[in-house]
C-alpha cells in the first residue's frame, strides 16, 4: 500500500519548524507564520483551480483521461477538508486560550 501524505501541509509546519527556531523576534515569528499560512491556502487554491480546469475539459468532451479528473477532483477534496479541519483546530484552540484565567 502507498503512504498518502498531505505534502501542502507537511511542507508548511517543516517550513515554519526551520524558521521560528532561529527567530528572536515575535515580530519576525508572526510575519513567518503568516507568510507559511499563506503559501499553504495558495496551494489548497492551486489544487483546486487544477480540478476545476480537469472537469471543464471532460464536460466539454476533450481528450482528458476520466481517472486523472477523478483524482484531481480527490485531491481537491482532500486538501479541503484537511485545511477546514487544522482551521476549526486551531479556532478552537484559540477560543480555549481566551477562556484561560490569569
Amino acid at each position: 500500500m502507498n503512504n498518502v501524505t498531505f505534502s501542502p501541509v507537511s511542507q508548511s509546519v517543516q517550513t515554519l519548524n526551520n524558521t521560528t527556531v532561529n527567530r528572536t523576534t515575535p515580530f519576525e515569528a508572526q510575519k513567518d507564520f503568516a507568510s507559511v499560512l499563506k503559501d499553504s491556502i495558495n496551494k489548497v487554491n492551486e489544487t483546486q483551480i487544477q480540478s476545476d480546469k480537469l472537469t471543464e475539459k471532460l464536460a466539454r468532451g476533450e481528450n482528458v483521461d476520466l481517472h486523472q479528473v477523478m483524482i484531481a477532483s480527490q485531491k481537491a477534496s482532500v486538501t479541503m477538508t484537511a485545511t477546514l479541519e487544522i482551521r476549526n483546530k486551531v479556532i478552537e484552540a484559540y477560543q480555549e486560550m481566551m477562556r484561560m484565567q490569569v
